[in-house]
């Protein structure tokens, strides 16, 4: 007898007969790691089925992760924890503390018995397209975190629609995907906004910004918000060779510049907030410690990884704008 046992008119499809009946050979152990499963020709054969019903049994089975297919060769046990009921693609563009956070909440929230696999592309477009090429039909659900790569839309394209997920920064070229995204031009804005007193303050705004890595709607929003407000405003792309003058606030998207300035202006004796003000982007615990404590705007990283979770655990087309707000700190 062979592997697979198919029961007529028991009640329960075809497809799912097979699913069961090599679930089983896992846990008794006719099946192993490594094992190769019979063709999807010879099973159909066998039980005198449609190859799209045997088809169908085996991708499920490779999206939970509990299969996987080898080109030219055919299908192998991947794994013999059969518990897993779907395989998540999360793809960061890189990570940080509070991309830590995103994605232990994001676990949290998941529960058990859902394999999440952390891949990242380090704002590199090749490493990208390949990433996704190279897992297209691997999982049950797709995580994306596009940054500001361009023509991302093309790549994610080649997964399937119902299947994908869009995190943190939103292009317009991908709307029609369901996503928990950060509106970065008006929180900038806001935030900046909501510290307006304090800003004042300050004789000159100056905002460290790197294209490459840095989504456009934070250049976008602290120029909207030093226009409005007539701020004496300056964008750079690197602290070197920089030499801090007194009355100067300075807004850093990035941890390792934050920690240069704060070098920079001990070298130079000056004083935190009197001499020279910060504003951080993105909350972490360090930035409640550090110098009394850092400024920061940022977005609630726990809530959207919970909220991501949500949508895939319900299936559900949502397309969330998570909430943003400045905290005032000794820095300011």
């Amino acid at each position: 007898m062979g592997i697979v046992t198919i029961i007529e008119k028991s009640g329960t499809p075809k497809y799912k007969q097979i699913i069961s009946s090599i679930e089983d050979a896992i846990v008794n152990g006719t099946l192993k790691k490594g094992d190769k499963l019979p063709s999807l020709n010879s099973i159909r054969n066998q039980h005198f089925l449609s190859r799209d019903t045997v088809l169908t049994a085996f991708n499920e089975l490779k999206t939970r992760g509990i299969i996987q297919s080898i080109v030219g060769k055919g299908y192998y046990v991947n794994t013999e924890d059969i518990e897993v009921n779907q395989k998540i693609f999360l793809l960061f563009d890189e990570l940080n503390s509070f991309k830590e956070d995103l994605y232990n909440s994001f676990l949290t929230g998941l529960g058990d018995n859902i394999q999440v696999d952390i891949f990242f592309h380090h704002f590199n477009f090749n490493i990208f397209s390949k990433l996704i090429n190279d897992n297209v039909g691997n999982y049950s659900s797709y995580v994306i975190m596009p940054a500001n790569l361009k023509g991302t839309e093309n790549i994610i394209d080649r997964l399937p629609k119902d299947k994908v997920y869009i995190l943190d920064q939103m292009h317009k070229e991908l709307l029609g995907y369901p996503s928990v995204h950060q509106n970065f031009k008006k929180d900038i804005y806001q935030g900046l906004k909501s510290g307006l007193k304090q800003i004042k303050n300050y004789q000159k705004a100056i905002l460290l910004y790197r294209e490459e890595h840095q989504p456009k709607g934070l250049l976008e929003g602290f120029n909207l918000f030093c226009s409005h407000y007539a701020i004496q405003n300056e964008t750079i792309n690197t602290l070197n060779n920089r030499v801090f003058s007194c009355g100067e606030l300075y807004i850093i998207l990035d941890d390792k510049n934050l920690i240069r300035v704060i070098k920079g202006l001990k070298e130079q004796h000056l004083i935190l907030a009197k001499d020279i003000g910060i504003i951080s982007y993105n909350e972490t615990l360090l930035k409640e410690i550090v110098e009394g404590g850092i400024t920061t705007i940022s977005t609630n990283f726990n809530l959207m990884g919970q909220r991501l979770a949500e949508m895939i655990l319900n299936n559900e087309f949502a397309q969330v704008e998570n909430p943003n707000g400045l905290i005032i700190r000794k820095s300011l």
